[in-house]
């Protein structure tokens, strides 16, 4: 598609979500950014769903910005029209 809004962003993903974590990651991938295993200040976002653990907990401590699944959907322009 050509289209990176990602691009140089590193989401983190926690907890369990709608579709599966590899089909995620290839998301985030194939739109530019990165998918580091675990929470640093160098992360832009956390991608955060159901029972999200300590991830989350560190995003929040280090000020890291949370998305939800629709947060995360209207950042990459994927949710459903």
């Amino acid at each position: 598609s050509g289209r990176q809004p990602l691009k140089g962003m590193a989401i983190v993903i926690t907890g369990t979500l709608p579709r599966p974590r590899d089909e995620i990651k290839d998301l985030i991938i194939s739109l530019g950014g990165k998918c580091p295993g675990s929470v640093s200040k160098n992360t832009n976002y956390v991608l955060a769903g159901e029972e999200a653990g300590s991830k989350l907990e560190k995003a929040q401590e280090l000020g890291v910005q949370i998305l939800d699944w629709d947060g995360f959907q209207k950042l990459t322009g994927t949710g459903q029209k």
